[in-house]
């Protein structure tokens, strides 16, 4: 059964120095208010994983969270590229930054596959791109049926998944909908799990097209309105497009970086801790 704790509580537990750490969620239900934390408990030399990182990636990035990067696709979305991510590979500040670069479609059969309890995934993509050379972890495979030369990927298991929801119950059932991505497999992939959500209610009520996770697969639920702010929540709240546009000239600057992360993550006082 899932424990129902604070944020605060949940990521002292769950999240460790040198740890494997995965925060997922596509332009909806970002886990953005956990990276926070992640921050706030100056967490570092962590392996951040994620298909698409934006800019809470890129905060945990500049605070110096994170010694190593996998992920598909990096950016700032709509607006442009992430300045603390750049800065970390081009002047290793702070911290040098070592980056493990796939597509979506193999991060994704790298989750299911760790999902699976495989060792590996395989897929058609990757022919005529140069990843493969750049990339130890995609390597070339032929099919013992058919003789055909496709791509493998290791599984990705991190040692904690983190993701956000709209809802759980008491007992740690988490429901979610909408653009649900690989949430549910990052989490099953997963050594540990944490599930933030807006709410935690008594009965959870069906919805069209909802994901459940079930009490057994999850470690900790967080309940954290507005968790997932300034990505949305479907049914909650709206994207704040304005704080991604806002973002760029901070992440821009190192030293409003170090205003923001002082003002707004370590001074911040949220109702989760």
């Amino acid at each position: 059964m899932a424990r129902i704790l604070s944020l605060r509580e949940a990521v002292a537990e769950l999240v460790h120095d040198g740890d494997t750490v995965a925060l997922e969620g596509f332009t909806h239900l970002i886990p953005v208010a956990a990276g926070h934390e992640i921050i706030r408990q100056r967490r570092k030399d962590l392996t951040l994983v994620r298909m698409t990182p934006d800019i809470v990636y890129d905060q945990m990035i500049g605070a110096g969270c994170a010694r190593k990067l996998i992920f598909s696709w990096g950016g700032n979305p709509g607006v442009g590229s992430l300045h603390r991510f750049r800065d970390a590979i081009q002047n290793s500040w702070p911290v040098p930054l070592e980056i493990e670069e796939h597509s979506h479609a193999g991060m994704a059969n790298r989750y299911a596959a760790g999902a699976s309890g495989l060792p590996f995934a395989v897929l058609r993509g990757y022919t005529g791109t140069d990843l493969p050379g750049q990339t130890e972890t995609i390597k070339p495979i032929e099919c013992p049926f058919t003789g055909e030369r496709l791509t493998a990927v290791p599984a990705v298991n991190p040692d904690v998944g983190i993701i956000h929801a709209q809802r759980a119950d008491k007992a740690g059932n988490v429901q979610m909908w909408g653009i649900t991505g690989v949430q549910k497999e990052a989490v099953l992939a997963s050594s540990r799990s944490l599930v933030t959500v807006e709410e935690v209610v008594d009965e959870l009520t069906p919805v069209p097209g909802g994901v459940v996770l079930p009490q057994w697969a999850v470690t900790a639920v967080a309940e954290v309105p507005g968790g997932a702010h300034p990505s949305y929540a479907q049914g909650y709240y709206e994207r704040d497009n304005s704080y991604y546009q806002d973002w760029d000239p901070i992440g821009r600057d190192r030293e409003r970086f170090e205003q923001w992360l002082a003002a707004e993550v370590d001074g911040a006082e949220r109702s989760a801790r």
